[in-house]
C-alpha cells in the first residue's frame, strides 16, 4: 500500500489527491460486497488507476481545454502504461491487470480491450465508478465541478451502459449517505466565521 501511494504521488501528473479521493469512496462502496480481499484490491487499484498518466506528455495532461480525437487516442493508452508501470514496480499480475481494466465499460465500449459485463473484474468496475464520480465533482479548466446530486444522477443514468448497474446503484446510495452525514454548515465551511464566534464576549 505504501508503494502504491508513493507511485501515485510521483511528480508531474497531479495524481495523488485524485487517487486518494477515488480510493476513499471506492473502498466505502466496496464494503460488505465480497470480503476483505476485495477491499484490498479496490484500494490498491484506486491508488494506482492513473499511474500510466506518468508516461503521457505533460502538455496533454495540463491542456486547458477538451482533448481532440488524436489526443484522446493517446490518453487511452494510459491504462496499458499503468499495467506496465505496476509490473515494473513489483505489483503482481493481478493488480496490474486490474489497473489495465479501470476504464472498461459495462457495455463493452471502454478501453483498452473493449471487454464487457462481468468479464471486467469487480474491483475495476468499482474503481471506474468512483473515478467517474470524482471527475464529475472536480473542477476542470474548461468547466466547473458538478454538484454531487447531479453527479449521482449521472451515475444512475449510466447504470447498465457505462457502469455495472449493481455497482452504480450501490455507489450512488453510499455517496448520498456520506454526503448527508458529512455535509458541513456555512460556519464549518468558513473558518473566519468560527473565529468571529470565538471572539464574541461570553453571555
Amino acid at each position: 500500500m505504501r508503494r502504491a501511494m508513493e507511485l501515485a504521488a510521483a511528480p508531474g501528473a497531479g495524481l495523488n489527491a485524485h487517487a486518494r479521493r477515488v480510493a476513499r469512496i471506492a473502498v466505502a462502496a466496496a464494503e460488505g460486497l465480497d470480503g476483505e480481499s476485495l477491499r484490498h484490491e479496490v484500494e490498491l487499484t484506486a491508488l494506482l488507476h492513473d499511474v500510466g498518466k506518468l508516461a503521457m506528455p505533460y502538455q496533454l495532461l495540463n491542456k486547458s481545454g477538451p482533448l481532440d480525437e488524436q489526443e484522446w487516442a493517446l490518453m487511452h493508452t494510459h491504462t496499458i502504461e499503468g499495467e506496465r508501470l505496476c509490473t515494473a514496480h513489483g505489483f503482481g499480475p493481478r493488480i496490474a491487470a486490474l489497473v489495465r481494466a479501470t476504464h472498461e465499460r459495462w457495455d463493452g465500449h471502454g478501453y483498452p480491450d473493449g471487454v464487457a459485463g462481468e468479464a471486467v473484474p469487480l474491483a475495476a468496475r468499482i474503481v471506474f465508478c468512483a473515478d467517474a464520480f470524482d471527475a464529475m465533482t472536480s473542477a476542470r479548466p474548461y468547466r466547473a465541478a458538478l454538484p454531487v446530486r447531479v453527479a449521482v444522477a449521472e451515475l444512475r443514468a449510466g447504470a447498465g451502459t457505462q457502469f455495472d448497474p449493481l455497482v452504480a446503484r450501490r455507489f450512488a446510495s453510499v455517496v448520498e449517505r456520506l454526503e448527508g452525514r458529512f455535509r458541513r454548515t456555512v460556519r464549518d465551511r468558513d473558518p473566519g466565521a468560527a473565529a468571529a464566534l470565538r471572539s464574541l464576549p461570553a453571555g
